[in-house]
């Protein structure tokens, strides 16, 4: 299924100890439905306060019905800040996160007047950086390459843990952002790789934006990426500009 979610509330995707999640909300109401505990996996393990449009996750349950019928079942008994957009049935072997073979994720800036609604689902920034220069800089990024200096592998992940990722596409585009009485200048950064490091995608647009800011050239995030060091790209965008978009299959 299809599942999208304004993250602000949430501690990321996956289930945590004492804290609201995503994987938890999805769990509760399908054990409602189901009369018996359903374990939920998910395509990407977004952070605490990323969003997402086209999540997608997956789970073992005897449904008979029409699979819009537990569509409206689900959303029926799940929080405001959390909807299943669609569902269908899938092959046994079927997992969201082994069986993709890419995923999307979008990044916000725009430059506006403080309104605190407006943080929720963008970078607020005074000025936006230099586009073109950040444009020269994620092209360094695409291809096949260790992206152990911009985040480290999931314990445990079944790829062994390599920090080595293939960006499809890394691309800025310049848009307009209408919110409350104005149109605010924004940016938006599109990346797809075959997968992610945890945090990667925080950590490439924070090198990004001081490339766009003047404080490091194109180059230096080329140099950063083969060097493999995680302390010479410290810092991260705020969680809440990042959005899953789309898990390709």
């Amino acid at each position: 299924m299809t599942l999208a979610y304004d993250g602000t509330a949430f501690h990321g995707f996956q289930t945590q100890a004492n804290a609201r999640s995503v994987q938890g909300e999805l769990e509760t109401a399908l054990a409602v439905i189901a009369g018996h505990e359903v374990g939920v996996a998910g395509a990407g393990r977004t952070d605490t306060g990323v969003h997402a449009t086209g999540q997608v996750a997956a789970f073992q349950l005897e449904w008979r019905h029409p699979a819009q019928d537990l569509v409206r079942a689900l959303n029926s008994r799940l929080p405001e800040d959390l909807a299943v957009l669609d569902a269908a049935a899938c092959d046994d072997r079927f997992h969201p996160r082994f069986s993709a073979i890419s995923r999307t994720y979008e990044y916000a800036i725009v430059a506006a007047a403080p309104y605190p609604m407006l943080g929720r689902y963008a970078w607020r920034m005074e000025a936006l950086p230099d586009r073109e220069a950040m444009q020269a800089a994620a092209d360094r990024l695409v291809g096949e390459a260790d992206f152990a200096a911009f985040g480290t592998a999931p314990t445990g992940a079944a790829s062994g843990e390599t920090t080595v990722r293939r960006v499809l596409r890394a691309g800025w585009a310049a848009e307009s952002v209408p919110f409350g009485r104005e149109v605010w200048p924004g940016l938006r950064f599109t990346i797809e790789a075959n997968a992610f490091l945890y945090r990667m995608v925080r950590r490439i647009v924070r090198a990004l934006v001081r490339v766009g800011r003047g404080e490091w050239t194109p180059g230096d995030v080329e140099t950063i990426l083969k060097s493999g060091d995680p302390q010479r790209a410290t810092g991260l965008a705020p969680a809440a500009g990042l959005c899953l978009v789309e898990v390709k299959y």
